[in-house]
């Protein structure tokens, strides 16, 4: 952290903290992702630096947060990104008080999303956590903390992971997976950018899960 001053955490959740830094030499702002990997399993900790084996093999890409570099110090793991000032799409839409995004700018993200998302699957790379929170409003994709690299691009996972409300109806069966489930999850966020609102809502975590499977309870 020598090249780096921390200016304020702006995140934190169970895995770890994001930290706004200004770097030292020139000035500039990034984001650093820290994750305490000292009380991890091992496997665990091979998960983590699976993140930044996925981020640091990304090309270079418009629309995905760029990767600048990672280290390990103090039994942490910091990831070092790009800044993205305009904040995330989740604030943005909390932000609108119920005033809807005019079509022109929705489709303006969106095709943006789409562009970044196929970037990754062309990689043979499954984001597994497509959510409005992870759609930053200067770069439009980040976080890739739960992607999987498929051998090919017909393998399925069977890992069920990612966020309720996102959750495609064969993650929430707990069955096998693919890219289509990423591509459910957009659709999910595509909603949420019209409606200002989830395509999904349940009163406790069981039903939210079981909505994916019956189409009656969109929202």
């Amino acid at each position: 952290m020598d090249k780096y001053e921390k200016v304020k955490k702006i995140g934190e959740g169970s895995f770890g903290k994001a930290i706004l830094v200004k770097s030292k030499d020139r000035g500039h702002q990034y984001v650093i992702k820290e994750i305490g990997i000292s009380g991890m399993s091992s496997k665990e900790r091979q998960e983590s630096r699976k993140e930044v084996a996925v981020l640091a093999n990304m090309s270079v890409h418009p629309n995905i947060v760029q990767y600048k570099e990672s280290f390990e110090e103090g039994g942490c793991l910091y990831i070092v990104m790009d800044y993205c000032e305009g904040g995330d799409l989740f604030k943005k839409i909390n932000s609108q008080k119920g005033v809807l995004f005019s079509e022109a700018q929705i489709l303006d993200w969106f095709v943006q999303i789409c562009l970044a998302l196929k970037h990754v699957h062309d990689r043979k790379i499954l984001h597994r956590d497509i959510k409005s929170q992870n759609i930053f409003l200067t770069k439009e994709f980040g976080e890739f903390g739960i992607a999987r690299v498929l051998n090919s691009t017909v393998e399925l996972a069977r890992t069920c992971i990612g966020t309720p409300y996102y959750l495609s109806p064969e993650i929430c069966e707990n069955k096998p997976y693919n890219n289509k489930s990423d591509i459910w999850a957009l659709g999910c966020v595509l909603y949420e950018m019209c409606t200002l609102k989830h395509a999904f809502e349940a009163g406790n975590m069981k039903n939210l899960v079981l909505n994916p499977l019956n189409p009656s309870c969109i929202t």
